[in-house]
């Protein structure tokens, strides 16, 4: 198998161009390329071998091990998968004591809370002033230990009112101090 690296060449299948063409390496996930520019058009794209490529052992060898751990009988067995659903996991915990959600409070791993949109949840994580609470419909996270007086509501002051006029008109000029009392300036020499 050939040694590929970022800004090498390889040919792979062209998203746009929808041709195996040649392409220039952008990115590598260790040894496997991650992103490739097509030559021909300049596309940027995951990297998809050109079919009959493939970079797994051929299929004889594949079966042959395959075999060979079936036959042996220190074969372990695949784990499986195991679905707990939200009631079986809520079934545990002591529900009526749940306290209501608030930010001010602080919570625990594995205690029960009530909050006012999402329902009744369980701490699954604690982390500084964050908690992650699993719902009924989702995990969420948020914010506790947040104590301290309520935070003050601003208090609504009305803009001060101006004189205004028509919207196609400037408003008129206010007279500058020490101008005389028909908005002229006073006439040089006191005459």
């Amino acid at each position: 198998m050939a040694t590929h690296k970022v800004g090498g060449e390889v040919d792979a299948l062209c998203t746009r161009c929808k041709l195996t063409l040649a392409h220039t390496i952008l990115a590598m996930v260790g040894t496997k390329i991650a992103r490739v520019r097509c030559n021909t058009c300049g596309g940027d794209h995951a990297y998809r071998a050109a079919p009959g490529v493939t970079d797994r052992p051929s299929s004889s060898s594949t079966t042959r091990t395959a075999r060979t751990s079936s036959s042996g009988s220190s074969a372990t067995p695949k784990a499986e998968k195991v679905i707990i659903s939200f009631d079986e996991q809520l079934a545990g915990k002591d529900v009526a004591s749940a306290r209501q959600y608030s930010p001010k409070e602080t919570f625990q791993v594995d205690e029960v809370i009530r909050h006012p949109t999402f329902g009744t949840g369980f701490v699954t994580a604690v982390r500084g002033d964050k908690v992650d609470i699993t719902f009924r419909t989702d995990t969420k996270t948020l914010v506790h230990g947040r104590g301290g007086p309520p935070a003050e509501k601003p208090a609504f002051s009305p803009p001060t009112a101006r004189a205004t006029g028509p919207a196609d008109k400037p408003l008129p000029a206010e007279p500058a101090p020490g101008s005389g009392a028909d908005g002229e300036a006073p006439a040089p020499g006191g005459d």
